[in-house]
């Protein structure tokens, strides 16, 4: 065990960078060769804009990535937060950090930002993708990245997490987001049977339907017990149904130009077709 606990409290960052590049070139590779849907689009055109993206979304992280060290480091010094109040052994007090990361940094954050209007401006960049392959997974507006990472050392605190905890977190969250975006068909009862308690591609891709109420459904990113414990499962019969996108914002010239996903938190506001805010807004 200390064996493990200082690999990943002293992470290489050149092992980081393979989980998130090498990753993607793994998904990449297995769903050319096991798709869900056929590809139809221009995949290397398409993989670029979202890298764009990711970019700016990893370089707004960096600058927060001190605050995280410095929490982590406080709330273990201190000995604040439910791993220290609670006498457990240390390998549970590690998937009770994990499950409580991924609940404050994936779950929470993700339900708030479908819920607050000036949060879902800067979501529903993710969530404009009309082909949903393994890049969606890291397609994010810059500005989500100042949230997530909020409610990220929010789960720090609660769960009291060391470094190498979350540092064990963000690897298991990062080969999630690609296994769970991944244009990729698994047997039907292998996906239900593991989204009993892991957030699979089949159980994701409904989230990514383009209109409610899927849309808001299937919030998870490891942990598909929040989503069960909550009430905001969803599953299809057949994924090869969904249509990828968000019902406001299907025009290519605005889900493919990487200037415009910029600027859409910025515009005005319009909301989803169906949701409890467009009747009020649709004869504006």
């Amino acid at each position: 065990m200390e064996s493990f606990i200082d690999f990943f409290e002293h992470i290489p960052s050149t092992f980081r960078a393979g989980i998130l590049v090498g990753g993607i070139l793994i998904f990449w590779i297995i769903e050319g060769v096991f798709p869900l849907f056929e590809i139809g689009y221009q995949k290397v055109r398409h993989a670029l804009i979202n890298g764009v993206l990711t970019l700016f979304f990893v370089l707004i992280g960096l600058g927060f990535a001190g605050i995280l060290l410095w929490s982590s480091d406080w709330v273990s010094t201190q000995q604040i937060g439910l791993i220290h109040w609670i006498t457990m052994p240390l390998w549970v007090q590690a998937i009770l950090a994990v499950l409580l990361l991924d609940f404050f940094g994936a779950y929470l954050v993700h339900w708030v930002e479908h819920k607050v209007k000036f949060l879902w401006k800067f979501h529903l960049v993710h969530h404009s993708d009309t082909h949903v392959d393994v890049t969606t997974g890291l397609r994010h507006h810059p500005g989500e990245a100042v949230f997530r990472m909020l409610f990220t050392i929010l789960g720090v605190i609660v769960a009291g997490a060391p470094i190498w905890m979350v540092f064990l977190y963000q690897t298991c969250s990062a080969f999630f987001t690609h296994f769970n975006h991944a244009n990729i068909r698994l047997p039907l009862k292998m996906d239900r049977r593991l989204s009993w308690v892991l957030v699979t591609p089949n159980m994701h891709k409904v989230h990514h339907h383009y209109t409610q109420p899927y849309t808001d459904t299937n919030y998870g990113n490891i942990f598909a017990i929040w989503d069960r414990l909550f009430g905001t499962f969803a599953q299809v019969d057949d994924s090869t149904k969904l249509v990828y996108g968000i019902d406001t914002h299907m025009d290519p010239r605005e889900h493919e130009d990487v200037a415009n996903l910029l600027k859409i938190p910025f515009q005005p506001y319009r909301p989803p077709i169906g949701s409890k805010f467009y009747e009020t807004t649709k004869n504006e």
